[in-house]
């Protein structure tokens, strides 16, 4: 049977020519779509994909545009940043200087207020002493003087009682009393002889 339909097909073929080529009708008919498909595509098609791409093309060019506007800007406030910062290290630096000269000048009058407390205080406590040594040497001789009439008395074997002579003697006493001692003191300062 398989031999039959080859036969038949063969014959066929022969009276209609070459075999390879399809009837003229086909053809025409696929020449007709082929050109409908290629209208198609280049009046509808085309110009849609076209103006797709367009679209794509200038959102990333505006992307890049974009894109280095804000590296620009970016670049302009790192630098801004940068000199504001070596401003801000400038000022502290200069903040420092000023407090380490305002601490200096603190101590300095600190200390001159301490040198002039300490001598006002000196002085005061000179003034005191002296004032006490003064109290102290009025009483003294007042003691001293009633001690020495008392034994000037005692040994004389009657009583002084006259004030002004009382006086007279306690102040010789006294007197040659200071003379011994600022005799032995300005011996010590000098030194022994050689």
């Amino acid at each position: 049977m398989l031999n039959a339909l080859v036969t038949l097909a063969a014959e066929e073929g022969a009276e209609s020519g070459n075999p390879l080529l399809p009837a003229y009708y086909d053809i025409v008919w696929s020449a007709v779509c082929f050109v409908i498909i290629v209208l198609v595509v280049v009046f509808y098609a085309l110009p849609r994909v076209t103006k797709v791409l367009d679209k794509r093309s200038a959102a990333i060019e505006g992307n890049i545009a974009k894109a280095d506007e804000a590296q620009r800007q970016a670049e302009a406030a790192l630098e801004e940043y940068t000199a504001q910062l070596a401003e801000a290290r400038k000022e502290a630096g200069e903040i420092r200087e000023a407090a380490r000269e305002d601490g200096k000048k603190i101590v300095a009058e600190a200390r001159d207020t301490a040198t002039t407390e300490a001598a006002r205080v000196t002085a005061a406590a000179h003034t005191q002493i002296e004032a006490e040594r003064q109290s102290a040497l009025v009483s003294l001789r007042s003691e001293v003087g009633t001690l020495a009439i008392d034994l000037a008395g005692n040994v004389i074997g009657e009583a002084l009682t006259d004030d002004q002579k009382a006086q007279s003697v306690v102040d010789r006493f006294l007197a040659d009393l200071e003379k011994s001692e600022l005799q032995k003191s300005a011996g010590a300062s000098q030194g022994p002889v050689a």
